[in-house]
């Protein structure tokens, strides 16, 4: 069976907790983004450990690899769109299909040990720009092509809810 792709405006995390995972923007402390995506991405490095790692639980879920590999370029995609941010005025955002991008670079077939150097790679590159994000800066806006409007600060909640989310949902598939 496939995997039915995710077609939920994820955008509204930023307005209410999630009801599936319970992540709550409200309680994110801007200051400490880095540090929580440097755990989260030290959380993932212990998934990426687990035995039959690409293996998937139901067939209509990723494995954790597979998740794991999102998550990686969640980061990577993430640091990119905070950069233009800070650099530009109000970019719009490359189109980003997740599922796609994880049938045409065989997330399944990747070696955990790569994903989990590259992912904390990754966290660390998108954490370190937070780390430096000035008082003037956390209001600079982004936006998808949709028109979905981000600031810095948002932006930061929104990604943090997409590793969380991805967290969760490789305990509840365990």
């Amino acid at each position: 069976m496939a995997i039915t792709p995710d077609t939920k405006d994820w955008t509204r995390v930023l307005e209410q907790p999630c009801e599936e995972c319970g992540f709550d923007s409200a309680r994110i402390n801007r200051q400490e983004t880095g540090r929580l995506i440097r755990e989260s991405a030290n959380e993932w490095a212990h998934v990426l450990d687990r035995e039959n790692v690409g293996v998937r639980s139901r067939d209509d879920k990723w494995s954790d690899l597979e998740y794991a590999c999102h998550v990686r370029d969640v980061y990577q995609i993430l640091d990119q769109r905070l950069a233009l941010m800070l650099a530009e005025d109000d970019p719009t955002f490359q189109n980003w299909d997740q599922d796609e991008t994880a049938v045409a670079d065989r997330y399944d077939l990747q070696d955990p040990r790569t994903v989990k150097e590259k992912l904390r790679a990754a966290a660390e590159s998108y954490a370190e720009r937070y780390d430096v994000v000035t008082d003037s800066q956390w209001p600079r806006p982004g936006r998808r092509s949709n028109g979905s409007l981000f600031t810095v600060e948002s932006l930061a909640s929104y990604g943090l809810h997409d590793v969380v989310h991805h967290l969760w949902d490789v305990a509840v598939t365990n």
